[in-house]
């Protein structure tokens, strides 16, 4: 099926932020086509960041310990790296962040994403492990949902080695890193191991099925549109994206059962192409007992916060997340 056919019109959008546009626009300049032809671009692009970046410090000055560790992958498949940051000074367990980054599915690596959380590394609130998942489509679902539990599996039962408190442990990621961090805390439900906290789902992708308004009104427009987010499913699922055969570990929305998650922080722009999704899924856990704090920001796009952090809905977007991610690690 054609993206034409699965697309027969553009639904109206909002306006993007004012103050977010001229940033879109310089960010366009320089993000390549999501396609299969440009997929070694972007992932190149992806680790180096883009043009004139100075790449983040990860020990904050010597405030955080960096070290990486090859760990036991799903059984059968091959070992996982962990990137692990813990404050340089000793002190009792702590909780952790365990951190699934973003990318579509198909870029990014385990230090992308990870620069939210450095401030409570730093300052000896918190250990944060972040998991290098296999790529699609190379490595079709589920191997990148399991790479990501069986991440967490090891953590939690190697936390007295890492420094952590095993009953304190939160799962967080962004985009791509958003759905898998659902999908890894529906895992650690029905595996009954281990017991998270919170989830941190920002701009989450969770659905494959492109039913959404806002899944079709964005084209050639923002950072992930309706193409972008047909290449990156399509990279996970193949043929069966959109179909009866998708699991719930991979397509989160799908999900018919949502009790006995954790507290849950999920946000959105308004002029996204997840935004529906995301509300949906919220009120669905809200309706499940799941305790949720909900945003959504008024014409943000995807990543607004990260790629402009000046501006005044990306200050008050990370203020709140900020103050959530506090509470949440006390």
């Amino acid at each position: 099926m054609t993206s034409d056919q699965i697309f027969p019109d553009t639904p109206t959008r909002p306006p993007f932020d004012a103050e977010l546009t001229p940033v879109l626009e310089m960010v366009r300049q320089h993000l390549p086509a999501f396609t299969e032809g440009n997929l070694t671009l972007m992932r190149q692009q992806s680790d180096e960041g883009f043009p004139g970046m100075e790449p983040t410090d990860l020990t904050v000055g010597g405030a955080v310990r960096v070290e990486e560790r090859q760990v036991p992958g799903p059984e059968g498949a091959p070992d996982i790296t962990l990137l692990i940051l813990s404050p340089a000074v000793e002190g009792p367990p702590r909780p952790a962040v365990y951190h699934t980054h973003g990318g579509g599915m198909i870029i990014g690596n385990r230090r992308l994403g990870v620069e939210p959380f450095l401030p409570q590394v730093a300052d000896g609130n918190a250990v944060v492990v972040s998991v290098e998942y296999r790529l699609a489509p190379e490595h079709p679902d589920p191997a990148p949902v399991e790479d990501c539990y069986a991440g967490l599996v090891w953590t939690a039962k190697n936390a007295a080695d890492l420094g952590i408190d095993p009953e304190r442990i939160l799962i967080a990621g962004a985009s791509a890193g958003g759905g898998l961090a659902a999908g890894t805390a529906l895992l650690a439900r029905d595996r009954a191991f281990p017991k998270l906290t919170h989830q941190i789902l920002i701009c989450p992708m969770l659905d494959d099925r492109f039913e959404t308004h806002s899944s079709r009104m964005l084209d050639d427009e923002g950072v992930w549109d309706r193409g972008a987010n047909l290449f990156g499913w399509t990279a996970l699922l193949g043929d069966r994206r959109g179909g009866p055969d998708v699991s719930p570990y991979a397509a989160p929305a799908r999900a018919e059962d949502l009790t006995g998650l954790p507290r849950t922080y999920i946000d959105t722009g308004s002029a996204e192409t997840f935004r529906d999704e995301t509300l949906t899924y919220a009120r669905r856990l809200s309706e499940a007992g799941v305790s949720v704090d909900l945003h959504m920001w008024g014409g943000g796009f995807h990543g607004f916060d990260m790629m402009a952090g000046h501006a005044a809905v990306s200050r008050a977007s990370i203020a709140a997340r900020d103050e959530f991610v506090r509470r949440a690690l006390e």
